[in-house]
């Protein structure tokens, strides 16, 4: 196969380097400028830097390549009259595409006007064994981009700067919450119950203290005994894990962001979501008005524009099919509802109430919603760590931000009454004893720290990689995630 025999070419190359007395695979090099900044420097500059050579054009005794590094891809010439016409040659014999070199010289100009870095130096710093995808013209298969990131990083200087804006943008979300005084805190990834959420766990076994325990499936019942133990603000960035179906807008696990605020309701909260958009919009330079794709494959225009529209969630879901989701206290109740209404939703048969809803909404209504808006007051079993609202005990006083058809903000009113938290508890068990997988664990060690006290709060989070998914234009959470998981090459 060709990629073989050039990795045998290669690798004589690598034979002749060490042959030659240069060092295979030295220690560091002094780099002193990225390829950004000798692209941005004056002519005539002194420079000395390195990078990953990705094009090399040779004239005779004039050669011209490009290098590449995280910043910049930037052209170098290479002149036998300046190198020498022994060490000249020796670069042309023994470097490919693909290897990493020092250099040193100037900055020039050519005659196209093209700023381009005199090499007066070269020096070998890494063999490239296998050649790179595609020859450059960008790595296009979809599945070898996720498998092996690194070669759609060298290849597609787009997906580079996707990453990196990803950092830019877990790096301003931290920064607006430190202008807003929270406190940033680290809660464990394994718990004795996976709680917080409508989720089916991973579990496993500690093998130190002989007990099973569970990947979080979000943050959220350590973060309200920090706010029992005193802490006010505070907010958390990890990785939260669901055992669960892989779609375009659900990965098995995500970078999920949670916070807490003590004296706050639901409200204060859709505020302080609003704030921090226009916080990241205006820090990122992100344009506020942009073409996002649907699930349908359409492109379609949202307006980040704050204040978002505010809609009723159970007058949505009478608007769309027509059923009023409080007049419903069982779940059988409702699916004789939906089947006469000729709704049928995959699974259904298994579903408790709270799913059952959540799954209705989802088939009938999210995937009209282009945003952003913020959807409010969910019946009561949708969310059994919310509080009830003080008017209508039906319901609790909790929204969510859809944009896009995408849920990427949750947040509530936080129950802090520790009766009511173990009674419905207690109802998610039975939930779960009649196979509603997704119905949550009962943590007793939750309720014990609620009976300490609590001051009022609320609680919020977001699917970052769902965000940044719709910022950068992508329509597939993995387009986000530097190494989505996947099957096994071979595994079928």
């Amino acid at each position: 196969m060709p990629e073989q025999n050039e990795e045998i070419v290669r690798k004589e190359k690598l034979n002749l380097i060490r042959e030659t007395g240069i060092k295979t695979y030295p220690a560091k090099f002094g780099k002193k400028q990225t390829l950004d900044a000798c692209f941005k420097s004056p002519v005539g500059k002194k420079i000395k830097t390195a990078g990953r050579l990705i094009m090399l054009r040779d004239m005779g005794k004039l050669a011209f390549g490009h290098l590449s590094d995280n910043t910049h891809r930037t052209q170098i010439a290479l002149k036998e009259d300046d190198l020498g016409a022994e060490n000249y040659q020796k670069f042309l014999k023994i470097i490919d595409l693909g290897d990493f070199i020092g250099v040193e010289g100037e900055i020039f100009q050519t005659h196209k006007g093209e700023i381009t870095i005199l090499v007066k130096k070269w020096t070998f710093l890494g063999k490239a064994l296998k050649p790179l995808p595609e020859k450059w013209h960008g790595l296009k298969d979809m599945e070898l981009k996720y498998r092996q990131r690194y070669l759609d990083l060298i290849a597609n200087p787009e997906t580079m700067e996707r990453f990196k804006f990803r950092s830019e943008f877990i790096k301003a979300l931290r920064e607006f919450y430190w202008k807003n005084k929270f406190i940033e805190v680290e809660t464990p990834t394994l718990l004795h119950h996976a709680t917080g959420a409508h989720a089916k766990p991973y579990k496993t076994h500690n093998n130190g203290l002989d007990m099973d325990v569970f990947l979080r499936v979000s943050h959220e019942l350590p973060l309200k005994e920090l706010i029992a133990g005193g802490f006010e603000k505070i907010f958390e960035i990890g990785k939260a894990f669901r055992n669960e179906g892989i779609d375009p807008s659900h990965l098995p696990e995500h970078t999920h962001l949670e916070h807490y605020c003590a004296y706050w309701d639901f409200k204060d909260n859709m505020k302080f979501t609003e704030k921090m958009f226009n916080y990241l919009f205006d820090k990122l330079g992100v344009e506020r008005k942009r073409k996002v794709v649907g699930r349908d494959g359409e492109a379609r225009d949202i307006d980040f524009t704050a204040p978002w529209p505010r809609v009723d969630f159970i007058e949505l879901l009478k608007k769309d099919c027509g059923i009023d989701a409080l007049a419903f206290h069982d779940a059988d109740a409702l699916r004789k509802e939906l089947a006469e209404k000729k709704i049928f939703i995959e699974g259904m048969e298994k579903m408790g109430l709270a799913t059952l809803v959540d799954n209705l909404y989802k088939k009938v209504s999210r995937p009209k919603i282009v945003g952003p808006v913020f959807l409010y007051h969910y019946p009561a079993e949708l969310q059994p760590l919310a509080r009830r609202n003080d008017k209508n005990p039906k319901i609790v006083d909790q929204f969510q931000l859809i944009i896009n058809g995408w849920e990427v903000v949750k947040a509530y009113s936080e129950l802090v009454d520790p009766a009511d938290q173990e009674a419905r508890f207690k109802e998610q068990a039975e939930l779960r004893k009649t196979g509603d997988e997704e119905a949550m664990e009962v943590d007793f060690e939750f309720i014990d720290a609620m009976k300490y006290g609590l001051p009022p709060i609320s609680g919020w989070g977001m699917g970052v990689d769902r965000l940044l998914t719709i910022l950068t234009g992508q329509d597939n959470l993995r387009d986000v995630i530097l190494f989505p998981l996947m099957k096994p090459k071979g595994s079928g």
